[in-house]
């Protein structure tokens, strides 16, 4: 006897695609960000319906020629050249489909029209969308205005569409993210979220608390999987009576989502732009790095998806990127309207995008277009084939207490991401390259960034400046004009004093210096320790540059860092392994440990 699988019951907002397919009415979801309304259409009618076709149509992303335009195309009956509308190609099929309208509200006025009259009639132009195939029709949106350009309001058409509004209790998230992250059992975790309050659980929307999962899985801080909106971090706080956030309870919250799954919440982790973009490539995930300018953050992208790949990436400048760029409707041959996607984005080769300066973006039109990629990994309702990875790289709304000229984001374009990096220059391991490119000019330039200007003065001076510094130093040329340049005279507010003075070879001591005289040092670290467990300024000297000094920089002094090294205090030893990247503890664990490389 055959034991059949106990069948699945069906979310109220299943239900509802029955009921609307089987009526042949129009049907209008509204809820709130993240509950997974649309993943609920892609995921149920492949699984109820496999014969028929979801077509799928991002709104805010639509242009007023990608649904329908007219063209000339030649009358098969008469020869002659007429005009007529061609529909976009995805309705089309050539079988059954449900129209679905994401995001419906946030179209243009004239996208509006064209809606309405798919809603009402289901027909656009001169074409009978059921002739062509069309089951069902749904509209979906979230009616914040925060995300939202418009509520729709029209009694002629609100008259012609059957509306509901759910919540996350209406779709069938858990049993996904069940599925998702076998075999961890969720259960704990569904506890945890659905003890929140709803202020809090609207934040925290079962799409973000995917990310945060995702994180976890990988063992990065789970912070990362929350979004960054308008380049802050979101909080989940309490709303106030007066409607401003209250106690900041995210630490608390992610901390039990840990513990919950058996899992540590790290606070950070050792080189973490390129352990997030390796994840984007296993993992197929959009990232986004948002970090101060001139960090070196987007070329350590690049070079890592490089490597990742074994081939470049696909570069966009957004500042400078069209909707031409992308894709662009034409008429084809069968008399619809079909896009042509940008040849970067066709073959089965391996692809990764690098968006750069994502929250400039030249224009609307192109942004829209963008947004289809990142959320649905298609561009006009094409997939992209092969794409294992989309980074988003982007400056923050202000830095140095200076606004920054860059665009502001909502909560659901925020959360596409499934991770949201805030980038440090400490995160990008620039200096490294300076040293290989520059030698000892690179390194001379570095020991000034680290001991002779403050924490201020190093947010100022970025990588980018460090090797302008050089190349303007070795060209005689004032270092001041390396600087920012601020308008009417003024500089960054630097003093480059102490640079030009070890540029003209003042004495200074760095790792150079001790190997140079490592017995004299390795004696005064030794009285220093017998005078006392804490060491002496000696003891602090050392210490100070053996923890700036770049690895290549130990690995070339190794012998005289052992021998320093092991007169050191045992807690100023043990910082050298907190947060540094696997090749930095390693080479401390073989000085700590006596044993060198391959023994």
């Amino acid at each position: 006897m055959t034991t059949q699988a106990p069948q699945q019951t069906a979310s109220r907002l299943e239900a509802f695609i029955d009921a609307m397919i089987d009526l042949g009415q129009t049907g209008q979801v509204f809820g709130e960000h993240g509950i997974g309304k649309t993943s609920t259409f892609f995921s149920y009618l492949a699984r109820t319906r496999p014969d028929t076709a979801l077509v799928y149509v991002p709104a805010a992303n639509l242009t007023p020629d990608d649904l329908l335009v007219n063209a000339p195309v030649r009358d098969p009956r008469s020869g002659e050249l007429v005009l007529r509308q061609l529909v976009m190609s995805q309705l089309t099929p050539g079988r059954p489909f449900v129209l679905l309208i994401d995001d419906s509200l946030q179209a243009g006025d004239t996208i509006q029209s064209q809606l309405m009259q798919i809603a009402c009639n289901w027909t656009l132009g001169e074409h009978d969308l059921r002739a062509l195939g069309c089951v069902g029709v749904f509209l979906t949106d979230n009616e914040s205005l925060t995300e939202t350009s418009a509520r729709r309001g029209d009694l002629a058409l609100l008259d012609r569409m059957v509306t509901m509004r759910i919540t996350a209790n209406d779709t069938s998230w858990r049993r996904h993210l069940q599925a998702a992250y076998r075999p961890w059992d969720l259960r704990p975790v569904f506890a945890v979220w659905a003890s929140l309050s709803p202020g809090l659980r609207e934040l925290f929307s079962p799409r973000t608390l995917d990310h945060v999962l995702a994180q976890a899985r990988e063992g990065f801080p789970l912070r990362w999987g929350l979004p960054l909106v308008d380049g802050e971090r979101l909080r989940l706080a309490e709303p106030g009576p007066d409607g401003r956030p209250g106690t900041n309870r995210t630490a608390e919250i992610l901390d039990r989502i840990a513990a919950a799954l058996g899992v540590p919440n790290p606070a950070t982790i050792a080189d973490p732009v390129r352990q997030v973009v390796r994840a984007a490539l296993r993992n197929r995930w959009t990232v986004l790095l948002q970090g101060p300018p001139g960090c070196g953050k987007t070329e350590l992208v690049r070079e890592t998806l490089r490597e990742g790949l074994g081939r470049d990436p696909l570069y966009f400048s957004l500042p400078v990127t069209n909707v031409e760029d992308l894709c662009a409707p034409v008429p084809s041959p069968d008399g619809t309207l079909d896009n042509l996607l940008a040849v970067r984005f066709t073959g089965p080769e391996p692809k990764a995008i690098v968006w750069d300066e994502y929250n400039r973006p030249k224009d609307r039109a192109a942004f829209a277009k963008l947004m289809e990629i990142t959320q649905e990994w298609s561009l006009a309702g094409r997939r992209i084939e092969n794409l294992r990875a989309q980074i988003a790289v982007q400056n923050p709304p202000y830095h140095l207490g200076r606004k920054l000229l860059v665009s502001r984001n909502n909560i659901a374009q925020a959360t596409r991401f499934t991770a949201s990096l805030e980038v440090t220059p400490a995160d990008i391991p620039a200096n490294e390259w300076l040293l290989e490119r520059y030698g000892a000019d690179a390194a001379t330039v570095l020991e000034w960034w680290k001991h002779d200007i403050d924490e201020e003065g190093r947010a100022w001076i970025t990588k980018r400046t460090l090797e302008r510094l050089i190349k303007l130093h070795r060209r005689g040329l004032p270092l001041e004009m390396a600087t920012v340049y601020l308008g009417d005279g003024e500089y960054a507010p630097v003093p480059l004093t102490a640079l030009i003075d070890r540029l003209r070879g003042r004495p200074v001591t760095g790792l150079g210096e001790l190997a140079r005289d490592a017995d004299a040092w390795e004696a005064r670290l030794r009285r220093a320790a017998a005078h006392s467990d804490e060491g002496a300024d000696d003891t602090d000297v050392v210490h100070q540059i053996l923890a700036n000094a770049e690895l290549s920089q130990l690995r070339r002094h190794r012998a005289v860092v052992t021998r320093l090294a092991r007169h050191l205090p045992p807690k100023l030893r043990a910082t050298y392994l907190v947060g540094a990247s696997e090749k930095h503890q390693r080479f401390w664990m073989e000085v700590f440990t006596g044993k060198a490389r391959g023994s």
